[in-house]
């Protein structure tokens, strides 16, 4: 059975952990001084924080699957999907072993498919994913600045 994935950079990981407990009433799974998972059955997701993404937000979204066959399903949906398809095979990323491959969405947001195939003993270099995927500034929802335009504000006021 598939599992849905979703990375969020985070500037804080201390704080965000706590937020994130609260929030799906659970404690992460894997900490690390950069990074934290849960890995969630209601509802069925690798939910992941880092301190290394770009900045602050969304960071990629994924499938991950179980087994083999299941990855070369997931494989062969990305090439309907068209676009750019990066194979980036074997390798070592937020503490765990699997194979990958990343592609973008209409709107930039990268997807990641994979299977985790181990534990590793630390986060990656992350070249393949420097090269293939961060989800890209324009699949952000913040509405472009004005230069000299007034900040936003919420329903209280504050900026």
């Amino acid at each position: 059975m598939k599992r849905m994935h979703v990375h969020v950079a985070v500037e804080d990981l201390t704080q965000s952990i706590g937020f994130y407990s609260a929030l799906f009433d659970a404690k992460p799974s894997v900490v690390k001084p950069d990074y934290a998972k849960w890995m969630l059955d209601d509802p069925r997701v690798n939910f992941a924080i880092s301190t290394r993404g770009r900045q602050p937000g969304l960071d990629h979204l994924g499938i991950q699957v179980e087994d083999q066959a299941e990855l070369h399903e997931v494989y062969a949906r990305l090439r309907r999907a068209g676009g750019t398809v990066i194979e980036q095979g074997a390798t070592s990323c937020c503490y765990a072993k699997s194979e990958k491959s990343w592609i973008d969405d209409p709107a930039g947001i990268s997807w990641e498919t994979f299977h985790t195939t181990g534990e590793s003993i630390d986060y990656g270099d992350g070249s393949g994913e420097r090269i293939a995927r961060v989800a890209h500034t324009k699949a952000c929802c913040a509405p472009p600045v004005t230069p000299g335009a007034a900040a936003p504000t919420n329903e209280r006021g504050v900026t």
